[in-house]
């Protein structure tokens, strides 16, 4: 069966928490929230999939002076609160920008709070002035990616540990009094971002929204990468796709990619509340997401 998320950047809080509430009970089945924490004024970073197909959804900069930014994780936790199966997913959250054990005590919170929905996307970031202003230096980033992997799943255990890495030293600490699952979902769709993920991910997510031809190139690299360094067991790959009908759905499916994204403001729209949510069932019916329509994809 194909499974069908959203992915939401630029909307308010109280849009996002009005869509999850109308996806889950459309059928949906994951929301992403994408993250900028401000707005650079005049930055000149560039995006790595900039003036590619890939990231073809967004005109002109992706975060402007009037581009709604949000705390992923607080609206999540508001999401949990008002849902009761759809997934709650980051792509991506930039885990360099914080100290591990503070994302940890975050994401231990929302995942007990949801029942255990919480899929942590996580991205190294390409937007610098974030990095500069923040106080992190910007060409570490990939490393503190990697040793926030480590330090997070150490902290999800329940045991106490310790770390001494090269950027967190931790002495003996223990977050929590139970171990909590949380899958840790590694996006980018470049050689090293693709490497990342076969080594160290749960699964992966495109960055931008590739071609079909070109999500099952790299779908197909990260199989290879993973087969390499002798990975098994379970790991999703959730592709970002343009599409409008179930058919289009389906040949994804047909070539082995089941885990499939749509960006929210395509089918989110509408200048009322109720124009979105008919938008929305339109789309659920057209997709064949709907639990009655599910037999028409997969």
């Amino acid at each position: 069966m194909t499974s069908l998320g959203l992915s939401a950047f630029g909307l308010t809080g109280r849009d996002l928490l009005e869509l999850a509430i109308s996806a889950d009970q459309l059928g949906f089945d994951a929301l992403w929230l994408g993250e900028h924490i401000f707005h650079p004024i005049g930055y000149g970073s560039d995006h790595p999939t900039d003036g590619t197909q890939a990231h073809n959804h967004h005109a002109g900069p992706i975060v402007d002076t009037d581009t709604e930014l949000t705390d992923p994780w607080a609206v999540h936790a508001a999401i949990a609160a008002s849902t009761t199966r759809i997934r709650l997913g980051t792509a991506v959250y930039l885990a360099p920008l914080r100290h591990p054990l503070l994302t940890a005590r975050t994401t231990i919170t929302v995942q007990e709070l949801s029942g255990g929905r919480v899929l942590l996307g996580v991205g190294a970031g390409w937007l610098e002035e974030e990095f500069t202003a923040l106080g992190v230096p910007y060409r570490t980033r990939m490393s503190r990616t990697e040793e926030c992997i480590e330090v997070l799943r150490a902290a999800w255990s329940g045991e106490p540990f310790v770390h001494n890495g090269k950027h967190f030293d931790i002495g003996s600490v223990q977050m929590h009094s139970r171990k909590v699952d949380i899958p840790v979902i590694l996006g980018g769709n470049g050689p090293k971002a693709l490497d990342r993920a076969a080594r160290l991910g749960d699964g992966w997510f495109t960055s931008g929204t590739p071609s079909f031809e070109g999500s099952l190139e790299l779908v197909t690299e990260i199989a290879r990468l993973r087969e390499t360094y002798g990975k098994t067991g379970e790991f999703d790959c959730f592709v970002r796709v343009d599409a409008t009908s179930a058919t289009q759905l389906q040949r994804y499916h047909d070539h082995g990619m089941t885990n499939l994204v749509v960006w929210a403001d395509s089918i989110w729209k509408g200048a009322t509340i109720e124009e979105r949510r008919a938008n929305l069932a339109k789309a659920a019916d057209d997709l064949g997401v709907r639990p009655a329509a599910r037999n028409a994809v997969g």
